[in-house]
Order: structure tokens, then sequence, then C-alpha cells
């Protein structure tokens, strides 16, 4: 994941706003232990990336655990002006979200679909670079 993102981002996350949506373990709970979307994103803040998290409702645990973490509590703002998105636990606001209002917010219409839940088709169509893990 990390390298994929690299690689839209032209090499370097250094510097990016990289929107993750979805920080628990699994949609319908706040669980964020052994979290793989929060391995993620410490990952990409480690190598200098502007992690912006959100989660419907795992938002404060992951305040708790990783106070270094901007966390936002709104869809929106966590995608405002982002480099990259990340879908990272398959919450049905995220498969739900409506592609051409997302890429109004975004700086660049580009987003990792690590959960295999989006209609590829549909946000392409909406003038997304898409990458899809394990999808063509």
């Amino acid at each position: 994941m990390v390298r994929l993102a690299k690689r839209l981002l032209e090499g370097s996350v250094d510097g990016k706003r990289i929107a993750v949506l979805g920080a628990a373990f699994k949609p319908d709970t706040d669980d964020v232990r052994d979290s793989p979307a929060l391995d993620i994103a410490l990952k990409l803040y480690s190598e200098g990336a502007r992690v912006i998290i959100t989660d419907p409702v795992a938002n404060e645990n992951v305040r708790g655990r990783y106070p270094s973490f901007h966390v936002e509590d709104s869809t929106e703002d966590t995608l405002r002006d982002a480099d990259l998105v990340l879908l990272l636990t398959e919450w049905k606001q995220y498969r739900d979200l409506d592609p051409r209002a997302a890429k109004e917010l975004v700086s660049t219409a580009q987003i990792i679909d690590g959960r295999n839940t989006l209609d590829l088709a549909t946000w392409r169509e909406a003038g997304w670079q898409v990458e899809a893990l394990g999808r063509p």
C-alpha cells in the first residue's frame, strides 16, 4: 500500500496530504487494535506525509492511541485538499461516497481502494485515478 501511494505521488509521500478513510480494524466497530489502516497511516506519517484520518466511530480511540495523528470528524474535512485518498476500512458511508462530490474536495483525484469495495468504473467515469489491490 505504501509503495503504491509513493508511485501515485511520483516517488515520495513527503509533504503530501493523504486522506485515510477508516481506522477501525473492521467496519461497525471502534476497535483500532492491530488495525492495518493505522499501520499504513503510521508508515506514511513516518515518511513525512500529512496524514488526515477519519472513521465513523473510532476517532476517539485513534486520538487516544496516536495523539500525533490529525483526526477529523467529517469525511468532507478529511478529503479537503488531499493529494491522495486511501479507503482502508469498508464502512458503508465510504463505499457509498459520491465520487463527483468527493472530486470537488480533493486536490488530486486519486484513490487507493485498499478493501476492494468501490465500483471502479463509477469512480473512473467521475474522473478519478483508481487503484484497487488485486484488481485491474
